[in-house]
């Protein structure tokens, strides 16, 4: 069995493969159906390789995180001399390690001034478990232990353990057992396009901000304990929300004492233009969940930013926090977690994306306008969606949903490209090296899908 995988036998591999791994979110049924998966054995810069040789330009940085590219020796150098070195030890007991403590010193110098300490996790789902018990420790620290309701919105995604899935708004994990806590309530996300369609997507923006102080009022502003969102919806569809939502949730939540989480694992290092998308958006959050872009997804690590608020409160009332993970402040995580901040720093990549590839990509998007399947395209930062619709003036869908997003995504698969279809939105959020001629060869490649997709919608 080792020779057919070091030798990339890819046929057994696929046999395998099927035998014995359960995937992520995968219909399983559907998968051994299309006879298997695809092998993926190699990458570099914006490419991934198969089995079979095939050269696949990657428009998903992987999951949202590999920010540096595929292909960097020193983040794997930098793993391995602290393997050498230090290959694990626990952050439990009154102990610390020096790779945890730079890379809580690094990260926090990345945040707001009022951020000046870290809690390491190894994912974003485990980053907002740990942000849920910090608000619930916090607020009984603070003498407030009726504080215990959080607002978070539809077809949010906060992860997928079972408090990630409740803080999250997708319907279908719910079905699945994903909505246990009954503390957690949901609101309507900021989606402009899809709720906007007679009104001004500022005034929009405001409506959908007050659907939380009105679920505050509904619940007892004595009772809830936080409101938690991602800057820009990720796996709901890139979804960008209009200038006035957010400074209008952060009016709310300061007035009725809510603490405010911010949701950077999509946003966060440089995804946005800026280092964190709470700078793009002005948010001034009580915690931070960062993980993906923290190591570019090289090795599992994840943080919670704590603001001096919420820490100081808890230091000084004291008690033990019972919470923790076996691999938090991983000591070859954390290094490579550090060796990835300084090639952003040094190769001025969030700068870059400011200054150069996001303003080409939004131009370039913009070149689907006047498709026929296409209602809107959208972007911010690296973060773009094209809209699919059937009646671009009603925006109405094609049935059943998702339909049109999963021909669509098909389409790139077989031109060797990858865009994400959440629902009928294609959505891209490309590694933070890619180059606007990779920009644009992408979105050739999504002129092509299009124009498929639209044949067999009978669009064209």
């Amino acid at each position: 069995m080792t020779d057919i995988i070091r030798n990339y036998d890819v046929d057994a591999l696929v046999k395998l493969d099927m035998s014995h791994h359960l995937h992520p979110f995968t219909d399983h049924k559907g998968l051994h159906g299309e006879g298997g998966s695809r092998i993926i054995t190699r990458a570099d810069g914006v490419y991934l390789y198969d089995g079979h040789g095939e050269k696949i330009i990657d428009g998903m940085a992987g999951l949202w995180c590999v920010n540096v590219g595929y292909g960097r020796k020193e983040l794997a150098e930098a793993a391995y001399r602290q393997m050498l070195e230090l290959p694990y030890y626990n952050t439990f007991f009154k102990t610390a390690h020096p790779p945890s403590i730079e890379l809580a010193e690094k990260v926090a110098g990345k945040l707001p001034a009022n951020f000046n300490r870290v809690f390491f996790s190894n994912s974003g789902s485990e980053a907002n478990d740990t942000n849920l018990r910090l608000v619930h420790h916090y607020w009984q620290s603070a003498g407030k232990p009726e504080k215990v309701n959080v607002i978070s919105r539809e077809n949010a995604y906060h992860g997928s353990t079972v408090a990630g899935a409740a803080l999250g708004g997708m319907a279908p994990m719910h079905k699945q057992g994903g909505k246990l806590i009954p503390t957690i309530h949901h609101v309507m996300q900021p989606y402009p396009f899809k709720y906007a369609l007679e009104m001004d997507p500022e005034e929009f923006g405001l409506k959908a901000a007050k659907a939380v102080e009105e679920k505050i009022l509904e619940l007892g502003p004595e009772t809830v304990a936080a409101f938690i969102g991602e800057p820009i919806q990720g796996a709901g569809g890139v979804i960008i929300p209009p200038e006035s939502y957010w400074p209008e949730i952060q009016r709310i939540c300061r007035e009725y004492d809510v603490l405010l989480i911010c949701d950077e694992v999509i946003c966060g290092f440089g995804r946005t233009g800026n280092w964190f998308g709470l700078e793009t958006f002005g948010i001034e959050p009580d915690l931070i969940t960062m993980a993906k872009g923290l190591s570019s997804g090289y090795l599992p690590i994840a943080a919670s930013g704590v603001s001096d608020k919420v820490a100081d409160i808890i230091m000084e009332k004291g008690g033990e926090f019972f919470h923790g993970y076996t691999y938090s402040g991983h000591p070859a995580a954390c290094a490579v977690a550090i060796a990835n901040i300084e090639i952003m720093e040094r190769e001025k990549l969030v700068e870059r994306v400011r200054e150069e590839t996001a303003p080409h990509l939004a131009r370039a998007l913009r070149r689907f306008d006047d498709h026929p399947l296409v209602g809107e395209t959208r972007s911010r930062g690296l973060l773009g969606a094209i809209e699919l619709v059937q009646d671009k003036a009603t925006r109405t869908r094609f049935k059943p949903d998702g339909k049109a997003g999963g021909l669509c995504r098909d389409h790139f698969v077989k031109r060797n490209a990858i865009m994400r279809a959440c629902g009928d939105v294609m959505v891209m959020s490309p590694p933070l090296t890619i180059t606007t001629a990779e920009i644009d060869a992408l979105l050739d490649v999504a002129a092509e899908a299009l124009d498929a997709t639209a044949k067999d919608l009978g669009v064209m």
